[in-house]
């Protein structure tokens, strides 16, 4: 896959198209013209122009009207674009149709989110969900893709598998989507491996979630001091990171960072990262991480919730954190949805941090119970499996053994009382 790196082409140029069909939930047109323009600019193109239009429905043959299509046709050839991206899913017969009308390069909402994720996947796991992303959306778009992708000359939406991989043979792509699910079975099965691993140490996991670009790394490396990588553009974070969080009380867990959400994210991608956001689904708390400066918050927070719905994490603890307060005056405006906290933050300044981390281990603390164990002397291995499970509140040496009083989640409680049954037993 394409690593990214840009100085051996020319930066192409790009028009935009954003249709208002007034649908209930949709994002005003100035907010989603700025969302698609920094798509744009993350993908490594320059946006020169934007056409919007009002319709009750798409036209089937182009998507928008015949009207507009003529006067999208005469600006894309005045601002000399070679691209026009739509910020919608358009079906391979209106992509086909709009390419003849418009003679240039046309790409849909999918295909530009899949070729910034093409670009930023680093690791092998995150390079093979991304192909496997890109296979499942180019496969019923095979028929004909070979002018169409010679058209875009090896910039937007030609990254990934493209035609190196597929040569146009539907058997070929099939073959291989078949593969990557095999390869990312084996992905799955090892971070099952790793999740029972912390299992049975029971150091407890917060997984942040948030839309893109609302400072998730940042926190992260606030949080943590990991070095991470932190920059102003969407989905700089497609890997998953896992760091080490020491909380006030004395609680251990860990904290991961995984990608970040957006309006209308691609079901493909939701489908092909399922393993890396079953990091979230087995999370024990989500720490929602939300720009509170961005005048769509609330929208944002909706969209977040909906996708761990769809997940199956939405029943999940979490605590919301309004992040970015260095850039608003006064108190945000508090979301609607229910969280264990919400507490106002900056990543940035370190404002509202130690409130943040109080507060994330009271809601891991909620998750504990208060329980008495007697342990033989000849078992101490068992009082070192309670200390590392939770928190010992106190230790009393007698003779027949240490009374110990600990915090601890059912699961821990359960691993201890297995290990003493089965001292008793032998």
């Amino acid at each position: 896959m394409d690593d990214g790196g840009r100085g051996d082409r020319l930066i192409q140029r790009a028009f935009l198209v954003i249709v208002d069909f007034q649908r209930p939930g949709d994002w005003p047109l100035e907010y989603r013209c700025l969302e698609l323009q920094e798509l744009v600019r993350t993908a490594g193109a320059e946006a020169v122009g934007v056409v919007t239009q009002r319709r009750s429905r798409p036209d089937p043959a182009y998507f928008i009207g015949r009207g507009k299509l003529e006067e999208l046709a005469g600006q894309v050839a005045e601002a000399g674009a070679d691209l026009v991206i739509f910020d919608h899913d358009l079906s391979p017969a209106q992509a086909r149709n709009l390419e003849k009308a418009l003679n240039t390069g046309v790409l849909d909402r999918t295909q530009l989110i899949l070729d910034i994720f093409a670009q930023r996947a680093r690791t092998r796991e995150g390079k093979l969900q991304v192909e496997l992303a890109q296979l499942r959306y180019l496969l019923p778009r095979l028929t004909g893709r070979g002018t169409e992708l010679s058209r875009l000359g090896g910039g937007i939406g030609t990254r990934g598998p493209g035609e190196t991989k597929l040569e146009t043979d539907r058997r070929q792509a099939r073959r291989r989507i078949g593969e990557l699910v095999q390869e990312l079975e084996e992905v799955r099965r090892h971070r099952r491996v790793q999740r029972g691993r912390r299992g049975r140490s029971r150091v407890p996991v917060v997984a942040l979630v948030g839309y893109t670009n609302a400072g998730k790394s940042t926190m992260l490396r606030a949080l943590t001091g990991a070095e991470t990588l932190v920059e102003d553009r969407l989905f700089a974070t497609l890997d998953p990171l896992t760091r080490r969080l020491d909380l006030p009380g004395g609680t251990r867990a860990l904290l991961t960072d995984t990608v970040g959400f957006i309006h209308n994210l691609p079901h493909q991608l939701v489908a092909a990262f399922s393993a890396t956001l079953e990091e979230v689904v087995e999370a024990d708390l989500l720490l929602h991480v939300v720009d509170a400066s961005h005048p769509l918050a609330p929208e944002m927070v909706e969209t977040v919730s909906k996708v761990l719905r769809d997940l199956g994490a939405g029943d999940k603890p979490v605590i919301i954190a309004l992040n970015k307060a260095d850039r608003i005056d006064g108190p945000p405006p508090l979301p609607d949805a229910a969280a264990e906290a919400v507490v106002v933050t900056s990543a940035l300044t370190g404002e509202g941090l130690d409130a943040l981390r109080q507060a994330l281990e009271a809601a891991l603390t909620r998750q504990r119970r208060r329980v008495r164990f007697s342990i033989p002397y000849d078992r101490l291995e068992v009082l070192d499996l309670i200390h590392r499970s939770g928190r010992v509140e106190s230790a009393r040496y007698a003779a027949s053994g240490i009374e110990v009083v600990a915090e601890l989640d059912p699961a821990a409680v359960g691993r201890v009382r297995a290990r003493l049954a089965a001292q008793a037993l032998g």
